[in-house]
C-alpha cells in the first residue's frame, strides 16, 4: 500500500486537480462578467480579485514545480554518494 501512496504522491495528482479546478473557475468567473449586460464596479473588483488570486496561485505552483524538480535530482544525488 505504501508503494501505491507514493507514486499517487510523486504524480502530484492534487495539486495539478487544484490548480486545474482553480482554472476553470476563473475562466467562468471572466465568461459571466463579459456577458453581464451593464456590470458594476462591485462585479469588475470581484473579476479583478479572481484573476490576480490566480496569477498568484499560478506563480507559486511554477516555482514548487520548478523546485520539485531540483529537490528530486539533490536526493537521487545524495544516494549515489552514500551508496560509495
Amino acid at each position: 500500500m505504501t508503494g501505491v501512496m507514493e507514486r499517487v504522491l510523486a504524480w502530484k495528482l492534487l495539486p495539478r486537480l487544484m490548480m486545474l479546478m482553480m482554472s476553470v473557475s476563473a475562466w467562468r468567473v471572466v465568461e459571466w462578467f463579459m456577458t453581464l449586460p451593464d456590470p458594476t464596479s462591485q462585479q469588475a473588483a470581484l473579476v479583478s480579485v479572481v484573476t490576480g488570486a490566480m496569477t498568484g496561485a499560478f506563480a507559486v505552483w511554477m516555482n514548487h514545480e520548478g523546485n520539485a524538480h531540483q529537490t528530486q535530482a539533490k536526493r537521487l544525488h545524495r544516494k549515489e554518494d552514500n551508496a560509495k
